[in-house]
């Protein structure tokens, strides 16, 4: 009875069934993109009867949908809350990447799905991508430039182009998760252990304070510690 109830979802409240639900899904579309997905396989991971995904999401579209927005929106808000922070631009600079890459770190599966989601560009298109703009890229886009701007106002970051930058920003982090397979067979080397991640973490910062920085105050040396513990 009890492998039974599991399998319906019986004895979860709505939000941890909902969970469940997700939770399996950003592993199956991480691995299979949209159109290999299956939900049946979903259901078996999440221990819901199928018909419950189709209660709460739809369809396989919007339980999609609902994935990205998910990954989007979980790190979203610590993102939004340093660029929005009074500390000095250097220190926010290096903390907002610093976020996003820990971020990240905890769920490369996140960089997986929005590769998938970017090569959806066919005749149609993806009907998620201005959504999740209108909820947050653009957002943090502007925000981050923001920074930039004020940064290049106060002397403490050279002269740059904020657009070009913020896309380069976003790059260094998110390709490292998604380019995994290739470094691997590239390296021989495991790209998600501790040491990797915490030295990647590490350069990324660096590169950014040579890049960017006007002086040495905001070398990343000072948030390593810090940034390597959550790394780890």
């Amino acid at each position: 009875m009890r492998s039974r109830d599991a399998k319906n979802g019986r004895g979860r409240n709505p939000e941890q069934t909902r969970e469940a639900i997700l939770k399996a899904a950003i592993t199956e579309f991480a691995h299979e993109g949209l159109a290999g997905a299956r939900t049946d396989q979903i259901a078996r991971t999440a221990r819901v009867n199928k018909a419950l995904l189709y209660y709460y999401f739809g369809d396989k579209e919007s339980l999609y949908g609902a994935v990205l927005d998910h990954a989007f929106g979980s790190i979203y808000p610590r993102l939004a809350a340093i660029l929005d922070s009074e500390l000095p631009c250097q220190e926010k600079i290096l903390r907002y990447v610093g976020e996003h890459f820990d971020a990240l770190a905890r769920n490369p599966q996140f960089c997986r799905l929005v590769h998938f989601e970017m090569g959806r560009a066919g005749r149609e298109g993806s009907p998620h991508i201005r959504q999740l703009a209108e909820r947050y890229t653009s957002r943090l886009a502007a925000g981050l430039q923001r920074v930039l701007r004020e940064g290049m106002a106060t002397g403490e970051f050279r002269t740059v182009d904020p657009l070009n930058f913020a896309v380069s920003l976003a790059a260094l982090n998110v390709f490292y998760f998604v380019a995994a397979p290739m470094f691997r067979a590239i390296t021989g080397q495991e790209p998600f252990t501790k040491e990797r991640i915490a030295a990647r973490r590490r350069a990324v910062l660096d590169q950014i304070a040579h890049a960017l920085f006007t002086s040495a105050s905001g070398s990343p040396a000072r948030h390593r510690g810090r940034g390597k513990e959550r790394a780890l």
